[in-house]
C-alpha cells in the first residue's frame, strides 16, 4: 500500500511540474492544479515527488530489512 501511495505521489507531483514548466494550456489531471493556487503549483509539485520517492525508499528500505537471509 505505501508503495502504491509512492508510485501516485511521483507521478502527481512530476506530471504537475512538468504541466507547469511546459506552460500546457490543456486540461490537467493532476490533483495539486485542481486544488492550490497558481502561485503554489510548481512548489507543491516538487514536495509531491520528493515525498513519493523517500515513501518509495523507505519501503525498499522496510522490505530489505524484514527479508530473511
Amino acid at each position: 500500500m505505501i508503495e502504491l501511495l509512492g508510485i501516485l505521489l511521483v507521478v502527481q507531483g512530476v506530471g504537475g511540474l512538468i504541466n507547469r514548466l511546459a506552460d500546457a494550456s490543456s486540461p490537467s489531471w493532476f490533483v495539486q492544479l485542481h486544488l492550490l493556487p497558481p502561485s503554489l503549483h510548481v512548489a507543491a509539485s516538487v514536495v509531491m515527488a520528493l515525498a513519493g520517492a523517500a515513501l518509495l525508499f523507505a519501503d525498499r528500505g522496510r522490505k530489505r530489512r524484514r527479508k530473511p537471509e
